[in-house]
């Protein structure tokens, strides 16, 4: 009986959809992979704005906003699972007495070396004060992969990883969030696409 190779984790990675995926749900997309181990995987598609501001959202949850700067932020789509539910990825909130892996949020997420993701509204009263962690991307819905699939979609050239860059999740305007991704990896976008001239 043949033996599993180790499995290498890519969170705290990004995953850049190759221009052959022609899932129109994942075209184009950077995911910001949350969590991976041999059980599957789960990340959040960080380049694809949704219809709504994050102003509109705390609206919606009936809370107020006093940060201008998130508020006129979209709400991203962060994938097709859960798209009622609201996920909040942030820098580490690093508090006195509190292990490397734990929060201060009820219930987030630590990714190792990486950021956190929160799905309880304790950080979005945090951010509705002034509060809260200093970056932040809101998504509705999450991305998942079952068991092997990450894995099987990678080997038939599905996505490029290469070691997230925060940068690119809050910094990068969200037009440039794909090419900036693929610029980690050393190319040029326009070296993917299939019609690309050859000298």
């Amino acid at each position: 009986m043949a033996h599993a190779t180790p499995l290498s984790s890519f969170a705290n990675h990004f995953l850049i959809a190759m221009p052959a995926l022609a899932d129109q749900l994942f075209a184009r997309s950077v995911i910001y992979v949350c969590e991976h181990s041999e059980k599957g995987a789960l990340g959040l598609i960080v380049n694809k704005p949704g219809e709504i501001s994050v102003a509109d959202l705390f609206k919606r949850v009936d809370l107020p906003l006093v940060r201008a700067d998130l508020g006129v932020q979209p709400v991203f789509y962060g994938g097709p699972v859960q798209m009622e539910r609201g996920f909040v990825l942030h820098d580490p909130i690093v508090a006195k007495g509190l292990p490397a892996d734990e929060s201060v949020y009820a219930s987030t997420l630590v990714i190792p070396g990486g950021l956190e993701m929160t799905t309880s509204k304790d950080v979005l009263e945090a951010l509705s004060s002034g509060g809260g962690p200093r970056r932040v991307l809101v998504t509705l819905g999450y991305s998942a992969w079952a068991e092997g699939q990450l894995e099987a979609e990678i080997a038939r050239n599905s996505w490029l990883t290469v070691d997230a860059d925060a940068h690119v999740i809050f910094d990068a305007p969200v037009a440039e969030r794909y090419d900036q991704a693929l610029r980690l990896l050393g190319v040029e976008p326009w070296r993917l696409m299939p019609d690309a001239g050859h000298a």
